[in-house]
């Protein structure tokens, strides 16, 4: 099978002409640092001037690649990450990041020496790990930073307020802990009238005067995610943890009018196959699409094992020349059909955008995950590690 690409311009020639250096399929995904870099300035002007930006790049970055999105962030002034695992962060640290990193999975049984090595921060999540780490860093004559999590109404993993009114006087004697950060999640942001945010921004209020009664002082203070900062929720904080903005996607429907969210991640790939079917033909396993006049059929190396869900059978879009066509028939695991039959000159090799932008079309996340009955958080990472990602350098 040759693919030859149609180039249209240098940008797309550039691009292809790297695909055709590689060895595996024509199927990738461009990363735009150029419109993280506007998403990151999205987030600024909700900013107080003396907050910071903790970026959150868990699950590889939402699925965009941890290390070059890390590494173009910290270009930009960013020196504070989260992650969820002591694998993610270890992924940085070989890298090179040795800026702040937080671990928001907390530290389990033996990870304690290895986060003491690399200067990780765990949040801290229970009082058994507070005894487990005090104990490990007293051994090694060291102490280690950590930010205290609060349950302030998420109902998942922390200190509730009562729990913590009684710890917090043996976390105070704990020589071998620093009590570096306070913090705590919002369950619902992305909702602005619901109260409930409100609710949870007074509950931590209320802790941090706690804490620093008990003669614990935390140098950081931080609650807002990416829907919480476009809220403007708790202007006390020192940080704010913005995750999805960052990437493109909306953290609610409200914001859509207050946000100008550029797609950093685009799903592409390439025509393999044309076909030339009459009316009556049916495509794909189980003929769930069965044409009703003749029909051009493009056939594209990509599937659900690339994470191109299996649900957008005979729903899903796609941008060809500038056109915005309908898949036709289920999704195969390595297959796609796309109907061209209104696309002119659409030729072998031609460039096929799934996710994202190309020619002033737009296939956003959040559409797609409407589509799905999800979030652009899950269309995002469920990109496969399959899948070649490409960086587009910021300008």
């Amino acid at each position: 099978m040759a693919f030859s690409p149609n180039h249209t311009g240098n940008v797309r020639e550039e691009r292809e002409n790297l695909l055709l250096d590689q060895s595996g399929r024509p199927t990738w995904t461009d990363i735009d640092l150029t419109a993280l870099l506007h998403n990151l300035g999205q987030v600024y002007q909700f900013l107080h001037p003396s907050q910071r930006v903790m970026a959150v790049v868990k699950a590889d970055a939402y699925g965009h690649g941890a290390v070059p999105v890390s590494k173009a962030l910290r270009d930009a002034g960013i020196i504070d990450f989260a992650v969820a695992t002591l694998e993610e962060a270890r992924a940085l640290r070989r890298a090179g990041i040795d800026t702040n990193l937080l671990v928001l999975g907390g530290c389990f049984p033996g990870q304690e020496e290895v986060f003491i090595r690399e200067s990780l921060m765990p949040a801290l999540l229970d009082m058994d790990t507070a005894e487990r780490l005090n104990a490990v860093a007293v051994r090694l004559r060291q102490q280690i930073s950590v930010h205290l999590k609060v349950d302030t109404g998420m109902g998942r993993v922390g200190f509730s307020p009562q729990q913590l009114r009684f710890a917090l006087p043996r976390l105070k004697g704990m020589a071998g802990l620093v009590i570096h950060g306070l913090m705590s999640h919002l369950a619902c942001a992305d909702e602005p009238t619901s109260g409930i945010s409100a609710s949870q921004q007074q509950r931590f209020l209320e802790v941090i005067d706690l804490v620093r009664a008990s003669g614990i002082n935390p140098v950081e203070l931080h609650l807002s995610n990416s829907a919480g900062i476009a809220a403007r929720y708790c202007r006390e904080c020192t940080l704010v943890r913005p995750g999805i903005m960052l990437y493109g996607g909306l953290p609610g429907d409200a914001f859509a009018s207050t946000l100008d969210l550029r797609p950093v991640m685009h799903l592409r790939s390439c025509v393999a196959q044309l076909r030339q079917l009459p009316a009556g033909s049916g495509i794909s396993y189980g003929h769930s699409f069965r044409a009703d006049r003749p029909i051009k059929v493009a056939v594209l190396p990509v599937g659900y094992a690339d994470g191109y869900n299996r649900r957008l059978s005979n729903v899903g879009k796609a941008i060809v020349r500038g056109n915005l066509v309908p898949v036709v028939g289920r999704v195969c695991m390595d297959w796609i059909m796309v109907d061209v039959s209104a696309v002119a000159d659409v030729a072998i090799g031609d460039s096929v955008t799934l996710l994202g932008s190309a020619q002033g079309l737009t296939i956003s996340a959040d559409a797609m995950a409407a589509q799905l009955d999800t979030i652009s958080y899950e269309v995002f990472c469920r990109i496969a590690a399959r899948v070649p990602r490409r960086y587009l350098p910021s300008a």
